[in-house]
């Protein structure tokens, strides 16, 4: 179903100027332009994460309109209805007197883009809101609960049916008893059961075990979580200074999540790298630049004080190419020759404002090399549509550009021709290793010292390009070039024809020898991965970006290792895709469903045919197989998908981060979203749970904060689960002994604040300062984190055994001052006890009893712990003295008039305040010292070393002795190399590091876009 758009040109509100840097917030058909040819670019890195810029182009029927002629501007756009696919575009112009016109994608620009390198454009609105393509690539918003949120509300209501069963059963022992003793109660009056008086009892006795379910837990958690949410904001540890940025949660409800995730997805762009490219090193004729780590202090001393030295961060630093360049070193014909093609061979276009050069470029790569040889003083100056003028080293150089031979991911590489100052015709060539070996000349040099030093770069993570010319003569070039314009005319397969023409020029290359540029990864994102892989996180890579482009990120981060096998997926149809998943998933074999050092490469399209029902699930049986998974060419919504999957069939907590608003759809799908505050906006950030500055403040965020909070959460549910019990089951002890009458044991009012006041305190210390150990020793040992991800600390076994806890407790703490008091006793004055004072007894033991219970549950000790546990026993004595003297004076609680002069001065009292906690305590602290004695924990292992202050050197082998105990390694992965892959889509090879991000089947071609620019002229920018 398609839509309609009218156009008049008193109807401004569907006409948009958009400026540089603008970002777009509609689907945008364009009509003019600033720029020659009626182009533009875009940075499209919100949608599909890559790097490089896009080229639109205007219609050219509306290329030249001005502001002005916007008032009589009449017509209509008819396009498709509104879709999720970015690529695609079906729309006809209809203008008024005019012959309708086609536009297509590379007419439109897309909200989530931005306007780069154009001064302004001038379109027309066509879908807005929920319409535009961003948006249909939106998920729903799913409601978040962590898990333990939900294990407690199963629990809550299994509480619930207890609660009902007990108050039946205490309705049955009320029958039993009155048809026992009907004859003995005469004074009571009691008459024949019916089922109104039924009804009634079981209402009565519901009323009475109510606060069996902590109500006052929801209460206690809300306070607990909105501190430990304050606690990571404060945290000065996430808080990058570059901006000012603190971490923010944006929710407290998913704090304990934080210390359960396994499986972590992370976008590319701008959430592991910054998005900055820099010329890092080279190696020209054999030898290797920019590598001084292994010089000497005194050569770096010496070469310092060259001009050449590029002193931005991480760029490109070794003084001795330019010295050897001007010494006359043997090798200075070869840095010659390859300093100039890398100032010549690109689509770069130099802008001058005054005496300044600023590089347009769309892809980033080159514009890094260019930007790298100005600092060396081989600088691109100038382009006019023929010629590339430079300075080399003061001295200036034209060059005829003849041809450009444009990249693409076929060809990887990219060439021109050239005619030199001196006449010669020489075709400079840049591109991938594989590419330019195989057409290299038999007198080609360096080839094996140039291989071993790409390996090299491979390793660091360097984005490497080979650098290769020839020489032509004229009848070369004149026979190439009568086929070359015969391609260029063909009618079928034209681009095909190009690239055969481009081949059959290609070859006989003279290797000159590489670049590497880094990518620049944010801080320390190296070892934050090789950190949360140790605490046992799986990482996938979800990515827009191209496959080449993610795996040197891969490698640059650590997430993939030389020696590991690499599974690429690259298939074409389902067919393909099924026989490759199939074949992969046979050769694993019993290694199959466990952790192997593999990883798995997979681009958008093939996971579409993954995911179709017959293959969905050995596929991710398979990448739950490997230990790294990379997703390259991703959309969206795919992401999302990715997240969705993984949630279902494993059942582990997931956590999604990125930037950029294509990384919404999986924040939000993930149990936990993270958004980083980088230069994409503020889009993922404003959906996401918490937020951080850098991809590194991962690292405390969940082994420190989420651990801590797991711990902290848990405990505090645990502990006030326990404290009902302990009281309000005594309730029950006491029907036995009241006839089941529904009588309550203590006075009213000290029900109702046994939560308010007297145990309150320690649930909120157990919630808000409880650390499992140090933050040192969680960062120290990040298999730390193994503990709360494994969630053995809270469930349903767990919760159970602290309710038959409890109710063991609560069965000491009734029957044992019951007995004590068995025989009654006679007070000062000559007065008998009644049923308050044993209530008061037994309600001042249990107020000791569960604050002692909390400080055996506490394993970190301070002043707040200490002020809760024993503030509680003492705010309840005093209450209790104060509460026994209120009245007449204000008409409250008559039946405890005097009660504390009768009970404090009773030595029953007194030595069952010792004696009864103790007894009721006695179990625990025996079974915790045997657990921690005889099936010690790495948990404890660290505590011990805490404790004794252990130094840092010595930890290292008790982590692994308690690893191995707890049966943390896995023992199938190291059979790996045993496995024979069969299916080609495996690649044990070395990386060579190859990537180079350009554009690619652009509405023009780069050699039409280059040679439509002329720097030799002033600039004017058509004014609106």
């Amino acid at each position: 179903m398609g839509c309609q758009q009218s156009l008049q040109g008193s109807d401004v509100s569907k006409v948009r100027t958009i400026y540089l840097n603008e970002p777009i917030r509609n689907n945008f058909c364009k009509n003019s332009i600033s720029e020659p040819e009626a182009t533009c670019y875009v940075a499209t890195s919100n949608l599909d994460g890559e790097t490089n810029l896009k080229i639109r182009q205007a219609l050219l029927e509306t290329a030249e309109m001005q502001t002005e002629q916007l008032s009589s501007l009449s017509g209509k756009i008819e396009c498709e209805g509104p879709n999720r696919h970015f690529n695609t575009f079906i729309g006809t112009l209809y203008l008024n007197g005019k012959s309708p016109v086609a536009v297509g994608p590379d007419q439109v620009l897309l909200r989530g883009t931005q306007l780069k390198n154009t001064q302004w454009i001038l379109g027309v609105v066509v879908y807005t809101g929920s319409e535009t393509k961003f948006m249909q690539n939106s998920i729903k918003l799913p409601l978040k609960r962590s898990t333990v949120e939900k294990v407690t509300n199963v629990q809550i209501l299994v509480l619930f049916l207890l609660l009902l069963a007990m108050s039946l059963v205490s309705c049955v022992g009320a029958i039993l008893w009155k048809e026992g003793h009907g004859g003995d109660i005469w004074y009571i009056g009691t008459k024949d059961y019916s089922s109104h008086s039924l009804g009634f009892d079981i209402l009565v006795f519901i009323i009475l075990y109510h606060n069996l379910i902590p109500i006052s837990l929801l209460v206690t958690l809300e306070i607990v979580k909105y501190i430990q949410a304050l606690f990571i904001n404060w945290d000065e540890d996430m808080h990058y200074e570059g901006n000012n940025v603190y971490a923010m949660a944006r929710t407290s409800n998913l704090n304990e999540e934080l210390g359960q995730v396994k499986y972590l997805f992370s976008d590319k762009t701008g959430t592991l790298t910054c998005n900055i490219m820099t010329l890092k090193k080279c190696t020209i004729a054999g030898i290797i630049y920019g590598n001084l780590s292994n010089r000497s202090d005194t050569v770096l001393d010496n070469l310092s004080a060259s001009p050449s030295v590029i002193t931005e961060s991480g760029a490109f630093n070794d003084p001795t190419l330019l010295q050897n360049f001007e010494d006359g070193h043997p090798t200075r014909d070869y840095i010659k020759e390859f300093l100039t093609l890398l100032c010549v061979c690109h689509t770069v276009v130099p802008e001058r404002d005054g005496g300044n050069i600023t590089y347009q470029a769309s892809s980033p790569d080159e514009a890094a090399l260019v930007k790298g040889m100005k600092k060396l003083g081989f600088v691109f100056t100038t382009r006019t549509p023929s010629s590339v003028t430079i300075n080399a080293m003061g001295e200036n150089f034209t060059f005829e550009i003849l041809n450009i031979l444009e990249f693409s991911s076929n060809r990887k590489r990219m060439s021109v021709i050239v005619r030199t100052p001196t006449g010669k015709l020489r075709l400079y060539c840049k591109g991938a290793d594989t590419v330019i070996y195989e057409r290299l000349s038999d007198d080609s040099l360096f080839v094996k010292e140039t291989l071993t030093h790409l390996e090299y770069f491979a390793k660091e993570g360097l984005r490497t390009l080979c650098i290769a010319y020839t020489d032509l003569t004229e009848k070369q070039y004149q026979q190439w070039l009568m086929e070359y314009k015969k391609a260029s005319t063909v009618i079928q397969d034209r681009r095909q024809s190009l690239e055969e023409c481009y081949d059959r020029i290609e070859k006989e290359f003279l290797l000159l020898g590489a670049t590497a540029i880094e990518d620049h990864l944010q801080a320390r994102v190296p070892e934050t991965i090789t950190t949360l892989l140790n605490a046992n996180i799986k990482i996938w890579v979800l990515t827009g970006d191209k496959q080449e482009t993610a795996i040197n990120i891969a490698y640059s981060c650590k997430l993939l290792s030389t020696k590991m096998p690499c599974i690429r997926l690259n298939s074409n149809s389902l067919e393909a895709t099924q026989q490759a998943v199939n074949q992969n998933c046979q050769d694993l074999g019993i290694l199959l469903g466990e952790e192997n050092d593999l990883a798995l490469i997979i681009d958008g399209e093939t996971l579409k045919y993954a995911f179709h029902p017959e293959v969905k699930r050995s596929f991710i049986n398979l990448a739950l197989s490997c230990r790294a998974v990379l997703c390259c060419r991703l959309s969206p919504l795919q992401k999302a998908e990715i997240v969705d999957v993984v949630k279902k069939h494993v059942g582990a907590i997931t956590l999604a981060v990125g930037d950029g608003a294509n990384d919404v759809g999986m924040i939000q799908m993930a149990h936990v979203g993270v958004g980083i505050s980088g230069n994409e906006g503020m889009q993922a950030t404003n959906n996401s749970d918490f937020a951080i500055a850098q991809f590194s403040y991962l690292e405390k965020l969940l082994l420190v904060h989420g651990a801590w909070n797991y711990f902290r959460v848990t405990k505090c549910i645990l502990y006030c689960f326990y404290k009902n019990v302990v009281l309000y089951v005594i309730e029950l002890w006491f029907a036995f002994v009241n006839g089941f009458s529904g009588q309550i044991i203590f006075e009213r009012w000290c029900i109702g604040l046994y939560n308010v006041i007297f145990t309150s305190l320690p649930p909120l210390t157990l919630g808000i300062f409880e650390q499992c150990c140090s933050e040192k020793s969680l960062l120290r040992c990040p298999q730390l984190y193994r503990i709360s991800q494994a969630g053995k600390i809270f469930n349903t076994k767990v919760f159970w055994f602290q309710c038959i806890n409890a109710l063991v407790h609560s069965f000491i703490l009734f029957w044992l001052p019951m007995k004590m008091l068995e025989h009654d006793m006679v007070l000062q004055g000559g007065y008998t006890t009644d049923y308050l004072f044993l209530g008061n007894f037994i309600y001042t033991y249990v107020v000791v009893t569960v604050c002692l219970k909390a400080g055996l549950e506490t394993l970190s000790w301070n002043k707040f712990n200490h002020l809760a546990i024993w503030g509680s026993i003492i705010i309840w004595l005093v209450f209790f003295a104060i509460y026994s003297f209120l009245w007449p004076t204000i008409p409250v609680a008559p039946e405890m008039t005097g009660q504390v002069s009768v009970v404090l001065v009773c030595p029953h009292f007194w030595l069952g305040f010792f004696i009864v906690p103790i007894v009721c305590l006695i179990l625990n602290l025996l079974w915790t010292s045997i657990r921690n004695t005889c099936n010690r924990t790495i948990l404890e292992e660290v505590r011990k070393m805490e404790r004794g202050r252990v130094q840092e050197l010595h930890l290292p082998t008790a982590f692994q002795k308690s690893v191995k105990t707890e049966h943390l390694q896995l023992p199938l992965s190291s059979q790996l190399h045993k496995v024979v892959f069969q299916d080609e889509s495996v690649d044990r090879s070395a990386p060579r590091g190859y990537a180079f991000s350009q554009l690619e089947q652009g509405v023009i071609t780069q050699e039409e876009l280059v040679r439509s620019y002329d720097a030799t002229k002033i600039k004017t920018s058509k004014s609106l």
